[in-house]
């Protein structure tokens, strides 16, 4: 049985007492730290680049999972690489020359991934799914965490796992976006490995970081 992975991340977290948050996830069982950068051009929001990565790295074992929404992703990859990235994903809007960039994302050993915007259709992946590690659907419009999950993405999601299947090939499916209990085991179910959780996890009023995790595991288990 596919292990379902729990990707917290850190969008939302207090970067105050970031270290504590992290370790706190990690041993209530979340899977990747997923990590969000912007550049306020790609997405109307800035947030962190490679020093947070870096950090991070200092702090936990677990794969960094590094989602670049920024213009021109293919300047910084080896720097992301350097600061201790596990995976790379870049958007498909944002790469002209998308081969080129998931084949630099490869060659630096790093997991290599592509996202789509909810407004971009499937029919984006059909030319570069061979040639990555995961595909990372956005059921939120990126920019900002707290934001309420798309209803519709979940047949995108259905849709994603069809042709991944039909490829025959071990890549993880990843949602981001609205993603809590209500929704998590529909997305599941739907076909989705990696459920991406900020808001939920970290800024829950029902509890500590730790206690999200375990309810968000809970909820995906079958009834």
């Amino acid at each position: 049985m596919t292990r379902i992975r729990i990707a917290p991340s850190i969008l939302s977290a207090d970067f105050t007492c970031l270290a504590r948050a992290v370790t706190e996830v990690a041993e209530a069982g979340a899977d990747w730290i997923h990590v969000d950068v912007m550049d306020g051009h790609f997405v109307p929001n800035l947030t962190f680049g490679m020093p947070i990565v870096a950090a991070l790295r200092r702090i936990t074992p677990l794969p960094l999972d590094v989602h670049l929404m920024i213009e021109a992703p293919e300047r910084y990859l080896e720097a992301f690489a350097r600061a201790g990235a596990d995976g790379l994903i870049v958007h498909v809007e944002a790469c002209p020359h998308l081969h080129r960039v998931i084949q630099q994302i490869r060659e630096l050993g790093l997991r290599a991934g592509v996202a789509l915007n909810p407004a971009t259709p499937l029919s984006a992946l059909e030319e570069i799914l061979p040639d990555v590690d995961q595909v990372l659907i956005m059921t939120v419009n990126p920019g900002f965490g707290g934001q309420a999950f798309i209803e519709r993405m979940l047949e995108k999601v259905r849709r994603a796992r069809k042709m991944i299947d039909a490829l025959g090939r071990p890549i993880e499916l990843e949602v981001d976006g609205g993603v809590g209990p209500e929704n998590a085991l529909a997305l599941v179910e739907a076909g989705a490995t990696v459920l991406v959780a900020g808001a939920y996890i970290f800024e829950a009023p029902q509890g500590q970081p730790a206690e999200a995790v375990q309810r968000l595991r809970k909820a995906i288990q079958p009834q």
